[in-house]
């Protein structure tokens, strides 16, 4: 372990454990260190005995050996543990250590030995002779150590048992932090970290060496260690960076000077090359001539080691010199237009040198103020770096007490350009212009200030480089206003500086610490400096804050480095560090991933989004609002100006109902330079993310002050003409805003209307101009008129019915045995369900009567699909009960007779029972009540061997009544929050979870605690060619994966993570483009191009043609009406599809829940399994509901109908295509077999019979399959061959 610790590095790194002493060149006290083979020549020496705990591989075995001079020692196997020593096993070993009288302890790996003992023993040790050729072996030979290796620690009695102090608790605190933090969590650990002795075992702590490989900090750390070589930059990347920037240097050394000339008179620079300013006002006073940098500079990241891939920037100041400048060029952004035009005269003259593959200008963080010059290498170096010039001025050059935040240095009367000022006008300070023109003052003292902060600090690098990973994946550091590489770097700086964090820390301890500082301190409300001497004449935090809505001080005094953040922009990192810090706190997720691996894009971090189309009307906000002042700060960025103001009135109107109101960061790309520069409002919409506090969100009500308050007047003037008064219960009249909303779907959308009435009552932004995708999915979901919402009112309909009938169950008299519980297990119960049931009514004359049952009749559209509402029914455990399987079902049949019955008799409710369930039609609803008899699951799975023993297997029958008793009740429960976040959020997870070699484990309730987390992980990894391709541990079912164990396949899942994958980047796609039609359904269309064949379907014979994606313009009468009232009524058609049922039938499986049977017709045979394959058969059966539990259906079992042949795949919620897709095994031809001729023909293949399927008549037999309910059958020919 400690082979790559040698001379210096070794002594370092007990210096850091305190072992060792860099001044005296020597231990610590009784420190003394050697390896394994010395510490065994020492205990040889000493005679002892000498307790072994040997570590490899995943074992540990206990030994106690003897050495003898001149042998090994034996192996006495007294205790074998696997995995980790827990407390109990520390307390084994010093008892051990008692009782055999043992001074040495050896733990063995890697060649590392800790020898704690006598001083005595000890120095016996060191003393001894030179390890032998073939050193000492365990059970014959080990290999040689090497000679630099630290040597075992020496320690007296006193301080074997020494508890541990402070500062040893902390470091071992810090190191299972780290080990457990799944942020840092090997997903395959193939060795055993090394044991830490606690001080209740009687030995001491022990901090192992960062350098080895066996240690839970460095195995925890191993995940940071890849991602940091990924994202920084490699050496020989460096060195070709660095010959392109001595190139640069040269060039921009050898431009020449330009004669002097006005500032407005740019005829000097080419026709083909522009300015990279909006010049507005042009006229302005002053003049320019070009002079060659008075220097070059290289600053920022690169310098520093923290600049991350994939884009690497190298920034570099080019200092103009003096002798360009004239006084009181601070005022009307003539400084700003003499840099644009210096960075103009360079662009021109590089942009004709071969050694660049592209001269291009940008603004720097999208700051209209500050372009700067991109330049990148030749051929195929172009995208390795991105050269940016930055021209600031010669040090000096500006008395820095006129850039303070309350100065003004641009003036009104030149802004509006008029010829005169105002007389008497006070003249608006203009802190950000002030800032643009410190921030360049100041890029050299940065540069040393992080330089000297980085030194003596690894950890400084690496934690940098994670953190604008971090931010990077939550696009928060581009822009204007952004939280950028370089603030996180002087952040980190500060906390140095403040000693929260120090110098020994690790990246991640780095990250850590700068995500909890992020998450608890708001520099909206309390800013920080780094400036160390408090100069009275420099201006203090408060008179930032009046300036500024974040304030973060550099170390000058004089710069606001967040000058540009709104207070919106800081709270949403500040919201990305809370949840950061929960994640890292949490040992059950996955926090690598989480945190640095994972995209967390706005559309999946808000509840809703909603688009600013047309950011030009922010041009009329700004006059609405009267932003003149701030518009002159900003230089005339309308966006800019208004964008905190529109946050603020849009957190004011959604105070009570949105805990967090963000924005995008408006971003400008970069352009040629002979292109004209970017306008304002080239950022393109505007985005805004909205997250909700659920309680409120969806209220109707905005209670105001009582009539008779003077806050009144203001609310009234907020809130503008919908502010009215109203008579409260309490009897108080307050001023209040009632919002329209007729359903749950209606009232989500409430805040789109507050947005909408705001933003137009007070910015003058149109509706037209806002686009509101918060609910833009649920279309899909609404079925009729717009009213009926997405289903939640049908849904709470149907649950009260389904409460009013659990009573009644509960409150049944003259049953044997009494219900003990009712639990729904349907998804409308649980308030998932897609399309939730309606309370119907048929209309008899649709059907055929017969008897006292209705029939789908023939040669009408099929009745409207009725979904039967399953509820189980436990009743309660009694001797009574049989224990015999078939018994068990016959008296579960009688008590379905019976329920029906009796809830005829006393609450007259029309039942229909069946041999495995009783259908109850109440309300309009049908319910079908399924009894549960508590022991039977564990009585389907028994098993009697042919020895006559009784054993207990799983079986189909028990894992699906289990199913449906025991795990569907426990996910009966609402579900709460956006819709549209919550299905992006689900293909994220199916898109990019790594199901080969990882349980997604849900933990409902929070039911698994971190052991059994761990327990099903590592049984997983055990098992895993044995379990589901997509494997799902619950706490109720935490081995079976019951949910996934039947499906998907490996082939059906491979297909679901790349449709998802596309569904997600297509539908944010849409979501994120205002401009576009934004046709979200895109994605639920499958793309039938891929299929073989394509059997369409008669509409008219699909009851649930109105649940289709693209819902057909009329629809037909399906034979039933809304009611919830009738009683008295004939049974209606019940879970009746036909198009299930042909399925059923293609894949030859009958569904075993169904009451759907397939009838013989009169005086018909059944036709042999031969004839179903023949091309003319016409099939003697039709498909109809089971509505006589007497009646006996003939058992028609299609085994294995075309599903050896094909897969088919069809959308149940209306869908009008079935696609088909053939096994590419089933058309490898066969050997000629009278048993394996069903679907297939007999050719010739090499003078050999062989068979292949016969495609001609299997599609015919799908038409004639599907007779009245297949259109046409299309085949894809060029998709298929033999």
């Amino acid at each position: 372990m400690v082979k790559d610790l040698e001379g210096k590095a070794c002594e370092e790194w007990l210096s850091s454990l305190g072992l060792f002493s860099l001044e005296k060149r020597k231990p610590v006290g009784h420190t003394n260190l050697k390896l394994s083979n010395q510490g065994q020549e020492g205990a040889k020496k000493s005679q002892q005995p000498c307790l072994c705990l040997d570590v490899h591989q995943g074992q540990s075995i206990l030994q106690n050996s003897h050495f003898k001079d001149g042998e090994g020692y034996d192996a006495v196997p007294n205790d074998k543990l696997s995995g980790h020593l827990d407390h109990e096993d520390h307390e084994d070993i010093a008892q051990a250590l008692r009782a055999r009288s043992c001074s040495w302890v050896w733990v063995s790996w890697d060649e590392l030995c800790l020898l704690e003992g006598s001083p005595e023993a000890a120095e016996e040790a060191e003393q001894g002779p030179d390890a032998p050729a073939g050193g000492a072996v365990r059970r014959g030979k080990r290999a040689a150590p090497t000679a630099a290796a630290p040597q075992p620690a020496k320690l007296s009695r006193a301080e074997l048992y020494k508890p541990p102090t402070s500062e040893e608790l902390t470091q071992l605190k810090e190191t299972e932090d780290l080990f457990h933090s799944s942020l840092l969590r090997l997903q395959e650990t193939s060795f055993i970290p090394l044991i830490i002795l606690v001080a209740s075992s009687g030995l001491t702590p022990t901090v192992p060496c960062p350098s080895c490989a066996g240690t839970p900090e460095l195995a925890a750390e191993l995940q940071i260690e890849e991602l940091l070589k990924e994202v920084t930059l490699k050496e020989t990347k460096k060195k070709k960076i660095d010959v392109f920037l001595h190139e640069i240097n040269s060039l921009l050394s050898a431009i020449p000077e330009t004669p002097e000339t006005e500032l407005t008179d740019q005829a000097w620079l080419s026709k083909d090359m522009k300015v990279p300013f909006l010049q507005v006002p042009f006229n302005v006073k002053g003049r320019f001539h070009f002079v060659p940098p008075a220097e070059l500079k290289v600053v920022g990241s690169y310098l520093l080691g923290t600049c991350v891939r994939p884009e690497i920037n190298v920034d570099v100041a080019v200092t103009m010199p003096r002798e360009i400048f004239q006084d009181k060029d601070n005022l009307n952004q003539r400084y700003h237009r003499k840099r644009a035009l210096y960075l103009s005269h360079i662009a021109q003259h590089l942009s004709q040198k071969k050694l660049f593959g592209s001269v291009r200008f940008a603004y720097m963080n999208s700051n209209h103020l500050k372009p700067i010059l991109l330049l990148r290498p030749q051929g195929k170096d172009e995208k390795m770096v991105t050269v940016r010039l930055h021209a600031c001025p010669v040090s000096g050059l500006f008395k820095p007490s006129r850039f303070y935040p309350s100065k003004n240095n641009v003036r009104t009367a030149w802004f509006i350009e008029q010829n005169t000022p105002k007389e008497g006008a006070t003249e608006p300070p203009t802190p950000h212009y002030n800032n643009s023109i410190l921030c360049d003052t100041v890029m050299l003292s940065h540069l040393h200030f992080l330089s000297n902060a980085a030194t003596d600090f690894p950890g400084m690098k690496d934690g940098v480089a994670l953190l604008k990973v971090w931010l990077n994946q939550r696009q928060l550091s581009k822009g204007l206003g952004c939280f950028s590489g370089f603030l996180v770097s002087m952040l980190v700086a500060y906390l140095l500086m403040k000693r929260k964090i120090v110098k020994m820390m690790s990246g991640y301890q780095v990250l850590r610490s700068t995500l909890q500082f992020l998450a608890t301190t708001d520099l909206s409300v309390t800013g920080i400096s780094l400036a160390k001497d408090a100069d009275p004449s420099l201006p203090v935090l408060d008179d930032f804050h009046r300036a500024f809505e974040v304030v973060f001080v550099d170390p000058s005094g004089l710069v606001n480095l967040c000058a540009d953040m709104t207070a919106s922009k800081y709270h949403h990192v500040q919201f990305e560090a809370k949840c950061s810090m929960e994640i890292l706190d949490d040992r059950m997720v996955d926090g690598f991933q989480a945190l640095l691996m994972t995209p967390k894009p706005m559309l999946r971090t808000f509840d809703h989004v909603f688009h600013l189309k047309h950011v030009s009307k922010l041009q009329g906000t700004c006059k609405k609002m009267q932003l003149l002042n701030e518009l002159i700060d900003w230089g005339g960025n309308y966006v800019a100006a208004a964008l905190p103001f529109v946050v603020s009135l849009l957190a004011r109107g959604l105070s009570r109902r949105a805990q967090l109101v963000a924005h995008s960061l408006p971003q400008i790309p970069e352009w040629p330079i002979d292109a004209e520069p970017p306008k304002h409002k080239d950022v393109g919409p505007l985005t805004f993310g909205l997250l909700f506090d659920p309680e409120f969100a969806a209220s109707t009500l905005e209670k105001g002050p009582q009539a008779d308050h003077p806050e009144a007047l203001e609310f009234r003037t907020f809130w503008g003409e919908k502010s009215e008064l109203r008579r409260f219960q309490d009897g108080s009249i307050c001023e209040a805003v009632v919002w329209e909303a007729s359903n749950v779907c209606q009232k989500r959308l409430i805040p789109d209307q507050i947005i909408r009435h705001l933003l137009k009552l007070h910015a003058g932004i149109p509706e037209s101009s806002i686009s509101y995708t918060g609910a833009l999915l649920e279309s899909l979901i609404k079925t009729g008129k717009e009213a009926w919402g997405t289903g939640e009112e049908a849904m709470v309909s149907v649950v009260c019915s389904y409460d009013d009938l659990s009573r009644k169950l509960w409150n049944l008299k003259e049953l044997p045995l009494t219900v003990t519980a009712v639990q729904g297990i349907h998804p409308a119960l649980r308030y998932t369900d897609v399309f939730p049931p309606v309370p119907m009514k048929p209309i008899y004359s649709f059907h055929h009567r017969s008897k006292h049952l209705l029939l789908p009749s023939v040669g009408k559209p099929c009745p409207a699909y009725i979904t039967p509402l399953k509820v189980i029914c436990h009743m309660e455990g009694s001797g009574q009960w049989p224990q015999d399987k078939g018994a068990i079902k016959r008296i579960k049949a009688a008590f379905h007779l019976q329920l029906a019955e009796l809830l005829r008799q006393q609450h007259q409710l029309v039942c229909r029972p069946a041999v495995t369930y009783t259908d109850v039609y109440k309300d309009g609803y049908v319910f079908r009540l399924q009894v549960a008899y508590h022991r039977e699951p564990l009585i389907l799975k028994e098993v009697v061997t042919p020895e006559g023993m009784l054993k207990y297997q799983d079986t189909e029958e028990s894992r699906q009544l289990e199913l449906e008793t025991l795990h569907l009740p426990y996910l009966t429960s609402s579900l709460h929050g956006s819709p549209q976040v919550g299905f992006l959020r689900f293909l994220n997870l199916l898109a990019t979870f790594d199901w080969k070699n990882n349980p997604l484990i849900v933990n409902l309730n929070t039911g698994l605690t971190d052991s059994d987390c761990t327990e099903i992980k590592n049984k997983f990894v055990a098992a895993r060619s044995r379990l589901p391709v997509m494997f799902l541990a619950t706490p109720k079912d935490q081995w079976s994966s019951m949910w996934t164990r039947e499906r998907p396949s490996a082939q059906i899942l491979q297909r679901l993570v790349l449709l998802a994958s596309e569904s997600l980047r297509a539908l944010e796609g849409q979501l994120m483009d205002p401009l576009s039609d934004q046709d979200v359904k895109i994605v639920f269309r499958p793309p039938l191009d891929s299929y073989d064949v394509l059997i369409h379907l008669n509409p008219n014979q699909i009851p649930r043609h109105l649940e289709n994606v693209d819902r057909p313009v009329k629809s037909v009468s399906r034979g039933v009406v809304k009611n919830s009232s009738a009683t008295n009524i004939l049974f209606p058609v019940v879970d009746y599809d036909p198009v299930q049922l042909y399925l059923q039938e293609l894949r030859g499986n009958n569904c075993p829940n169904s009451n759907l049977s397939l009838k013989i017709a009169d005086n018909a045979t059944p036709p042999s399994l031969s004839a179903l394959y023949s091309k003319n058969t016409t099939l003697p059966f039709r498909a109809t509901g089971n509505t006589n539990p007497v009646h006996l259906c003939f058992p028609i079992v299609i085994l294995d109908a075309f599903d050896d042949l094909a897969l088919f795949f069809y959308d149940k919620h209306g869908g009008e295509v079935i696609a088909v897709l053939w096994k590419p095994l089933s058309f490898q031809p066969q050997p000629f077999k009278v048993s394996s001729m069903k679907g297939r023909k007999v050719t010739t293949l090499n003078n050999e019979l062989v068979c292949v399927p016969n495609v001609e008549a299997i599609l015919e037999d799908f038409e004639i399959l599907g007779e009245g309910l297949v259109k046409n059958v299309e085949a894809h020919t060029e998709k298929w061959t033999i």
